[in-house]
């Protein structure tokens, strides 16, 4: 399978949408990127697994990364890629394929104003210690040192900046087993447990202004799970928690909030990652801001990005792509075309302007 890069934006994100990607099995994919990455001889192309790294010499005072995943969740009957209308439909069409074809189009750019780092990689919608981002980052950190990034996740052709961070805690509820039959003997943990929704059905989330934009905070159960037999009184109820907090708290305040929300209860972290403050003060965001159409082109992430790995090595990131980010992971996902060739036209000028 081969991609074409002479083609427009459009055709291009549809025949990457049509190279299934399903997260670990990007293979097809990656090589496809590759070869055509390799045939531009402006660009130093490496691979390591299934992510594709290529870079420009160009001696310029300032580097950027632009990165885009190229897996998607799981095909739901929505491939092969079809167009109606002005809208492209298929599996990874907005998350983030279109991102993707994007950043093909600009690596054609023989010469930009800013040396610039594309960065295509693996398994960004599964386990964290999958990610291929996170990989290069562990392993040759020096490829993302940049003075500023951009990632091409679904964003609604509207610069999101920043992320929330995300923690995900259990919430243990206790009480005594007995049987069914005499269940006044014994104290049932499931019913315990309505306690613990309260609390979560009771939460005023936050919605603070950070750096200038709304966040907007989140408390949930995302899970629950007890019960010992059919005939047995619960002595224990989990109720599996994901808080989704701003980025002017660490994941130690994130952690020490859920502690004081659930006083009384044995409370175990499962996992967790920090936000990204959106930063775009730094002069090489705001120039990008300024590029793609001013402040009013910006909002506050809702959800957690890899923006956040480039915030923690200090390296202001925003979150940029044609995608409506309510419609990833979805059957009926789809990507308005419009945008995709407004999203190329609008990078391409901050590129050479």
């Amino acid at each position: 399978m081969r991609l074409d890069l002479n083609q427009d934006v459009a055709a291009l994100t549809a025949a990457i949408v049509d190279i299934e990607s399903v997260s670990g099995d990007e293979k097809a994919l990656a090589d496809a990127i590759e070869e055509a990455l390799r045939a531009l001889p402006h660009l130093t192309v490496e691979r390591d697994g299934d992510t594709v790294i290529a870079r420009t010499s160009q001696g310029r005072s300032e580097r950027v990364v632009i990165a885009g995943h190229i897996d998607t969740v799981p095909v739901n009957r929505n491939l092969p890629s079809r167009v109606e209308g002005e809208r492209l439909y298929g599996c990874g069409t907005g998350d983030m394929k279109a991102g993707v074809a994007v950043q093909l189009k600009l690596a054609t750019l023989a010469e930009t104003n800013r040396d610039v780092t594309y960065f295509f990689y693996e398994c960004e919608e599964i386990e964290e210690t999958r990610n291929g981002l996170k990989r290069i980052g562990d392993t040759r950190p020096e490829l993302l040192q940049a003075d500023f990034a951009v990632l091409m996740e679904p964003s609604g052709g509207i610069i999101e900046g920043g992320c929330q961070g995300t923690i995900r805690v259990e919430v243990r509820v206790p009480g005594e087993r007995a049987h069914s039959a005499r269940s006044w003997m014994g104290s049932n943990a499931i019913h315990n447990a309505g306690a613990v929704l309260d609390v979560l059905r009771a939460y005023e989330p936050r919605r603070p202004v950070v750096d200038g934009l709304e966040f907007h905070e989140g408390l949930n159960a995302v899970f629950i799970s007890g019960g010992v037999a059919g005939n047995v009184i619960p002595d224990e109820c989990v109720v599996t928690v994901n808080y989704r907090f701003a980025p002017d708290k660490s994941l130690e305040d994130a952690e020490k909030h859920l502690r004081e929300v659930f006083t009384g209860y044995d409370v175990t972290v499962v996992d967790g990652a920090a936000g990204a403050r959106p930063g775009l003060t730094h002069p090489a965001a705001a120039a990008f801001v300024e590029a793609i159409g001013g402040a009013s082109m910006a909002r506050a992430k809702l959800g957690w990005t890899d923006v956040a790995r480039f915030s923690a090595l200090g390296i202001p990131a925003v979150n940029f792509g044609p995608g409506e980010p309510s419609l990833s992971h979805t059957k009926d996902e789809y990507v308005e075309i419009p945008r995709i060739f407004a999203g190329e036209e609008s990078m391409r000028a901050w590129l050479t302007a």
